[in-house]
């Protein structure tokens, strides 16, 4: 049988053909990838020189290595050289607090980052601190002094109860730099005396925290024992006190504010008088009215509860950047302030916080919420802030009716504000050029305050508006489809 012949194909037929016109057009194309690659490696090449803030974005939702605007002023207007330290052994560094540490470093060419491994130097931590520091501690030096930051103190955590395990709820990496910064450079520390004896109510750790971010050291006070306010008060602090204080200690605390001395005076609603205390206050022009404050205006006050106040702020220099920016501070059983017609001329007073013109006073908290005849009707102030002009300086008063908007639970409604208000206030008082007390960064969630009108409007679209719209959208698409 003959086999069947097999055709051997022309090798011709498979190569390509190459003309010139093939040619020209590939050397063509490898000439732009090459042009292609150079831009990219010069572009990268570029990139890596420019500051960490401009080539590391932060688009988490937490913002966690983001940095604020006092940072950003502190930090630029630096005249002296801060070196950072990063406590860390090699592969162990955390990547938040290291894309922090650029920013800084970004922004001034005064700041420079090191990273220190304890065990290539095992002497360096000794130096500044005679405690053990975890892994990416930090330790901060400058001219005057410097300042170790622990790892724990950058990180907050709490206690799952469900799982008896910790966890991390707030990166506090910002505040407690910047306030390290400001501290080893500043040329003074401020020292404020918080007054004792009187059942005071207990800060809670917020406040004290943002207190020692401005780099305030705190002592206690008791005006009983003391002949006076001691010479090196820089400010005093009275916080819901639930007693009176005695005429000897009045006497001795308006002594010391007429020599230019300056106090916090904080108090709660306790339905008992406190004439010493009203004394104090009195004496520059303010007072304490009987009863609670509520409001009507669901503009100023959070949905269910009118005693819990969302009051206008003011513009005085006492609240920093709360006055600049859209922000809220929440207020729960707060007393009205009332303006003396008698006072000095000396005398200054600013609103800080202020209710709407629907508000009212209580003075029969065990009755009915609802306005009646014969209550005082607002605008009513329930916080101000009072100056007067001394020959010894220039003295300063907060007054604020309410120690409950200091509460964990109640500052957090409000994304921290309230305890940024007294941050400010102290910075004020102090005579600091601004306020370097930073809350720390919630790594969970983030509270959003309504209004009670705000709660109704939304309730209107939500419940009322949307469904509807959906029938009318959906009844015209129905339609059109079956005219087809």
């Amino acid at each position: 049988m003959k086999k069947p012949s097999i055709k051997k194909p022309n090798i011709k037929n498979i190569l390509p053909k190459w003309s010139s016109k093939n040619i020209r057009k590939g050397s063509y194309s490898l000439g732009i990838s090459v042009v292609v690659l150079a831009i990219a490696v010069v572009f990268n090449l570029v990139v890596g020189k420019l500051p960490a803030q401009y080539r590391n974005v932060d688009l988490s939702q937490t913002k966690l290595s983001a940095i604020g605007d006092t940072t950003k002023e502190l930090v630029s207007a630096l005249d002296q050289d801060v070196t950072i330290y990063q406590i860390v052994e090699s592969g162990k560094e955390n990547e938040t607090i290291q894309k922090l540490l650029e920013r800084y470093a970004g922004l001034s060419s005064h700041v420079k980052v090191e990273t220190m491994d304890p065990v290539l130097h095992p002497n360096f931590v000794s130096e500044y601190t005679e405690d053990d520091l975890e892994d990416n501690s930090l330790i901060v030096v400058g001219e005057k002094r410097n300042k170790v930051i622990p790892y724990a103190d950058m990180f907050e955590s709490t206690v799952n109860y469900q799982t008896y395990q910790y966890e991390t709820t707030g990166f506090d990496g910002e505040g407690q730099v910047t306030s390290a910064i400001s501290y080893v450079t500043t040329d003074s520390l401020p020292i404020m005396y918080t007054i004792t004896g009187h059942e005071e109510g207990d800060m809670t750790e917020d406040m004290k925290s943002a207190i020692e971010k401005e780099n305030i050291e705190m002592k206690d006070l008791n005006l009983l024992t003391e002949e006076s306010v001691p010479d090196d008060a820089d400010c005093v602090m009275l916080f819901s006190p639930q007693n009176d204080l005695s005429e000897e200690e009045a006497d001795k605390l308006i002594t010391y504010m007429e020599n230019g001395g300056k106090a916090v005076i904080i108090t709660s609603y306790l339905n008992k008088e406190m004439p010493n205390l009203q004394k104090v206050l009195n004496n520059y022009g303010i007072g304490t009215m009987e009863g609670v404050v509520l409001e009507a205006d669901g503009q100023h006050y959070i949905s269910g509860n009118p005693t819990y106040l969302v009051p206008n702020i003011g513009s005085s220099d006492a609240l920093g950047d709360l006055s600049k920016a859209n922000s809220y501070v929440l207020m729960p059983v707060a007393q009205a302030v009332e303006k003396l017609e008698d006072k000095r001329d000396t005398v200054t007073i600013e609103s800080l916080l202020t209710t709407s013109d629907s508000a009212y006073v209580k003075t029969n908290v065990n009755g009915t919420l609802e306005k009646e005849d014969g209550d005082a009707e607002g605008p009513f102030d329930v916080g101000v802030a009072v100056t007067e002009s001394v020959d010894n300086g220039e003295t300063k008063l907060i007054y604020l009716t309410s120690a409950n908007l200091f509460s964990q639970q109640v500052d957090a409604m409000v994304s921290g504000n309230n305890v940024k208000l007294l941050a400010n206030s102290v910075s004020w008082m102090c005579d600091q050029e601004q306020s370097v007390s930073i809350p720390s960064k919630s790594t969970q969630i983030s509270y959003l305050t309504v209004t009670a009108a705000s709660a109704r409007m939304w309730g209107m679209v939500t419940i009322g508006l949307l469904p509807v719209l959906c029938l009318v959208l959906g009844g015209g698409i129905w339609f059109k489809r079956r005219k087809r």
